[in-house]
């Protein structure tokens, strides 16, 4: 019998040591290519960390951090939604329409449910009629697009309702109410992902349907409310938007649903469906919102910008697929 040496007694720790290591790497890894590009930008881009750029960042990525809080249960339950640009643009136009005539909360309430009507024929087509979400929502987006122009009759229609102008004009501890909205939306939908059986029930089913199915869960049914959520928000987002601005426009975010789904496959959402987590899509945020913002400080020309903003994206989905390959094959 040969005896154990030290060595031998000293590998299993080693590989239990490095397993934990890569866990932490793989959970935290995000958060420290965030923390080198801050570091990165504060020595390199003049201004960038003044308390002015910092405040003016936030408010830059409030439409695209509120909708990522929603966008993330879509891709968790492995489908997508590119309308969420023109639903912004639809609710914006509707409650403004709305609060001319009928003042600024029935205009507000409006808005949010014509967000919420879009979400849920989304649901409705994905769902009961089998359509594969990124056509359904591809469709969706022309067709919402094309009501927002109809509402409007074609121009910006100008804000009359002064209540109106206080919804997002309304500030705190020197943050502005989007910002707030945005930090409320990452606190209750991180909740609802981690702590409700709803949660678990949308990983489940972006994680396996069938199996989600044959353990009873009501697939069609989370498939639309998770709909209806990102209709909703985005309808909440759009009238958000209009307040800041001054009128609803129907031309308005143009391109931002990818800038959502960029957002949330660099925190680390998979676009296969089962895997989210609500801190990495608060990085995702960040990390889009510093690069944009050290752009702008640093007058990079528009064209260049696009160069940038698709490269962010290609790289986000390359690991993502990256980081499938590498649980499939832990799991064989």
């Amino acid at each position: 019998m040969q005896p154990v040496t030290t060595e031998d007694v000293s590998l299993p720790r080693r590989s239990r040591g490095g397993n934990a290591l890569r866990r932490v790497m793989q959970q935290s890894g995000i958060v420290l290519v965030f923390l080198i590009l801050v570091v990165l930008l504060a020595v390199l881009v003049p201004d960038f960390m003044t308390r002015g750029n910092v405040v003016g960042l936030l408010l830059s990525v409030t439409l695209t951090g509120t909708i990522a809080a929603t966008m993330m249960l879509v891709l968790a339950l492995g489908e997508v939604d590119l309308s969420v640009a023109s639903t912004v643009a639809f609710a914006g136009v509707v409650a403004s329409v709305a609060a001319d005539s009928l003042g600024a909360p029935l205009g507000i309430l409006i808005g949010v449910l014509a967000g919420g009507a879009v979400g849920f024929c989304n649901g409705v087509v994905v769902a009961k009629f089998g359509v594969n979400s990124l056509i359904a929502t591809l469709a969706a987006m022309e067709i919402v697009r094309g009501l927002a122009y109809i509402t409007s009759g074609g121009d910006a229609v100008m804000i009359l309702a002064p209540g109106f102008f206080s919804l997002a004009s309304y500030s705190f501890l020197g943050l502005s109410a989007p910002v707030w909205v945005m930090f409320a939306c990452f606190v209750v939908f991180g909740i609802v992902l981690n702590y409700t059986v709803f949660g678990r029930d949308v990983l489940a089913i972006g994680g396996n349907v069938e199996a989600a199915r044959l353990a009873g869960l009501p697939v069609d049914r989370i498939r639309i409310l998770v709909f209806v959520l990102q209709g909703l928000l985005a309808g909440f987002a759009g009238t958000l938007l209009a307040s800041r601005m001054g009128l609803g426009d129907p031309k308005t975010s143009i391109g931002l649903e990818l800038g959502v789904i960029s957002a949330c496959v660099l925190g680390g959402v998979s676009l296969s469906g089962g895997i989210a987590s609500i801190s990495g899509v608060v990085v995702g945020v960040l990390i889009m919102g510093c690069v944009q913002d050290a752009m702008g400080l640093l007058n990079v020309p528009t064209f260049y910008q696009y160069l940038v903003r698709g490269g962010i994206l290609l790289l986000a989905v390359l690991f993502d697929r990256w980081k499938t390959g590498r649980a499939a094959s832990v799991i064989r």
